[in-house]
């Protein structure tokens, strides 16, 4: 089974901007759900999801949406080839014509993040805001969440993140090896997780 990516046409690929999350920030404010019901194609579906970390315990919230896998497992498993990668990386939801409501594709994702309509017959999931992100707009969820723990970076800006946590580069997470395998969405893991407080 195979599945075509095409090439990025630019070449300054330190200018693409990638989603970076910042979990420890998220406050539950559940503002970029809201936002995903408002992406164009979405059709009122949230696409993302936020989770209570410890619920009866804290407040503490984490946002979950697709990291958009380099290799993603929803693509590889689908029979018919109806996850399509675009060319900045985005893995889509899955097209109507070709979907035949395997699953396959549910059950392969190691975030859990495809869901499944019984009755569209349909597996749909965060397409990165395609229709925005394409013409490097900030996706939906980014563009409104209040305590930044959504952002829309360049590589650079991401790399100075990276700098300014003055942690070891092994402590510091991008997607590997804490992640299932390598994303097009950053991902910096709560501080309590690596052994720093907050830098503001």
């Amino acid at each position: 089974m195979t599945f075509s990516i095409v090439e990025p046409k630019d070449k300054d690929v330190q200018k693409r901007r990638k989603l970076y999350m910042e979990l420890e920030n998220c406050i539950g404010c559940r503002a970029c759900l809201a936002a995903c019901t408002q992406c164009g194609g979405h059709e009122e579906r949230n696409r993302n999801y936020v989770y209570d970390v410890n619920p009866l315990v804290n407040r503490q919230t984490m946002p979950l949406m697709c990291l958009h896998c380099v290799d993603p497992a929803c693509a590889r498993s689908c029979p018919a080839q109806a996850i399509q990668i675009h060319e900045s990386g985005a893995v889509l939801s899955a097209m109507v014509e070709k979907c035949i409501g395997c699953q396959n594709c549910t059950i392969a994702c190691p975030y859990g993040i495809p869901k499944f309509d019984e009755e569209e017959n349909l597996m749909y999931k965060c397409d990165l805001c395609i229709d925005r992100t394409k013409d490097d707009i900030p996706p939906m969820c980014a563009s409104v969440c209040p305590s930044n723990t959504l952002q829309w970076l360049t590589e650079d800006e991401i790399a100075d993140k990276k700098q300014a946590t003055e942690v070891g580069n092994d402590k510091w997470v991008t997607s590997m090896p804490y992640l299932e395998g390598e994303t097009h969405v950053t991902v910096n893991l709560p501080g309590v997780l690596q052994g720093t407080v907050k830098l503001f």
